[in-house]
């Protein structure tokens, strides 16, 4: 049975994220929920990791402090895909081909680069079979960094649906990140009410978080549903990577503050220095009261 569900390509993504999927609880913090928008709100547009889902590394795992807690699953995975590499020295090459890619990047004057993880898996493990890469790194992104709806947000999703907002997301995320809604929630992006072209993953534009650039296309997206950026709320749990670029670009923003995990206040960052989010939440759901 193992072999089938590991190596045979008999399970799907969405059936791999449930089958090393558990449920997560937020971790409470000490912050206050206040403030208020500024204005009318027609568009909505999230984070993912650490806002809709609670993420046990606090973020899409780049993370070398989850990777390394997790060193023995790792090489457990390594031994069913018969990788002939241990997990510390795979690991070590595998955070240092990110950052070799993203100095590349850089110096081609992206300012926030992403990679797209598979060509790193791919040129690491040297297997040609696309599918096969795919699903291991699946399965490594959820040993490392295991998700779970954040409470709520299943219910936020459904009345923002109905009342017809314009929904969106903009994240750091990998070609994984769409099957966690799928997987956990039951529905497909679309069918949760997001708008398909208001769908801004890092991975596929080559820029992250904090970089303005996916947020600058989302407000010429939502321009052309009539939507000004003053009429479009941003929703994040990290100060620099969320609130930063949404406030850079003229949306209302909302600090989702409501998991210990994932909360970052960035108060050592100057570009946060006296910045502040519109409105601070510590559960999805009090949104409602200010729409």
């Amino acid at each position: 049975m193992m072999k089938k569900i590991f190596m045979g390509g008999y399970m799907s993504f969405d059936h791999l994220v449930r089958h090393y999927s558990k449920p997560l609880r937020p971790m409470p913090t000490d912050v206050r929920p206040g403030g208020t928008l500024r204005g009318d709100v027609r568009a909505i547009l999230f984070d993912v990791y650490g806002t809709l889902f609670v993420s046990a590394a606090g973020d899409i795992s780049i993370a070398r402090e989850a990777a390394d807690r997790n060193v023995g699953d790792v090489g457990d995975l390594l031994q069913r895909y018969r990788v002939g590499k241990d997990a510390v020295s795979l690991q070590e090459v595998f955070f240092k081909a990110i950052e070799g890619e993203k100095q590349r990047r850089e110096r081609e004057g992206v300012d926030y680069p992403e990679v797209v993880i598979e060509s790193i898996w791919k040129d690491i493990l040297a297997i040609d079979d696309d599918a096969v890469i795919k699903r291991f790194a699946v399965e490594y992104e959820l040993i490392v960094n295991p998700v779970f709806p954040m409470p709520h947000a299943m219910d936020l999703l459904t009345v923002l649906k109905r009342k017809s907002y314009f929904l969106g997301i903009i994240s750091n995320a990998q070609f994984y990140t769409p099957y966690l809604f799928s997987a956990l929630m039951g529905n497909s992006l679309t069918s949760l009410g997001f708008n398909e072209d208001l769908l801004f993953f890092s991975y596929a534009f080559g820029y992250g978080k904090p970089s303005l650039f996916l947020f600058e296309r989302a407000a010429e997206r939502c321009e052309g549903y009539g939507v000004s950026r003053d009429e479009i709320v941003y929703v994040g749990n990290d100060m620099l990577k969320d609130i930063y670029p949404a406030a850079s670009v003229g949306f209302q923003t909302v600090l989702f503050a409501g998991d210990g995990r994932s909360l970052r206040l960035r108060h050592d960052d100057d570009r946060c220095d006296g910045l502040t989010a519109d409105l601070v939440i510590t559960d999805l759901l009090q949104i409602m009261d200010y729409l």
